[in-house]
């Protein structure tokens, strides 16, 4: 267990941690991503979560645990062509997971998703929290259109709406 991640998980009320992402932000981010899945064959989703509980933090599941976890609750695995993206948002631990299905794990390398994981990080540590979402869905457009360019069947199957929790 790690005592600094412990209290600052319990130091950090929901609404504080949350206050990065205004409405207007969130507005910005979902129709980004609904801009994004007519360029491609993929379904983005985005996770933004505050604070964990207690439990989770003592049991010190590193982020990228969490992300998959809410890969699989969101259902996000469950997409027709295997084509599902999480992009995943700790604002207390101001860390950002890519979760990938197999359908595009088998193309995109998991090492482009941490680059843009990271430039994320970057842009947050400045407060750049749109900013940096916004840039990271460009990065990640720009690499499924390449690998999975959009078809005339082309289903919005996962919500375009940030999910904060």
């Amino acid at each position: 267990m790690n005592i600094k991640r412990l209290l600052k998980h319990l130091m950090m009320p929901a609404w504080l941690a949350h206050r990065a992402f205004r409405r207007t932000d969130l507005d910005a981010i979902e129709a980004a991503v609904r801009a994004s899945e007519h360029r491609h064959c993929g379904e983005l989703r985005v996770v933004i979560e505050g604070p964990l509980d207690l439990a989770e933090v003592w049991r010190n599941r590193p982020v990228r645990q969490r992300a998959v976890a809410h890969f699989a609750h969101q259902h996000i695995w469950d997409t027709e062509d295997n084509s599902g993206i999480l992009l995943y948002i700790q604002l207390v631990d101001r860390r950002v997971e890519i979760v990938a299905d197999r359908g595009i794990s088998a193309k995109v390398a998991q090492a482009q998703w941490d680059a843009i994981c990271r430039a994320m990080e970057n842009a947050f540590r400045r407060q750049a929290y749109r900013q940096g979402v916004l840039e990271a869905i460009e990065l990640a457009t720009a690499l499924l259109a390449r690998h999975f360019p959009a078809t005339a069947d082309n289903p919005d199957e996962l919500p375009n709406r940030p999910l904060r929790v």
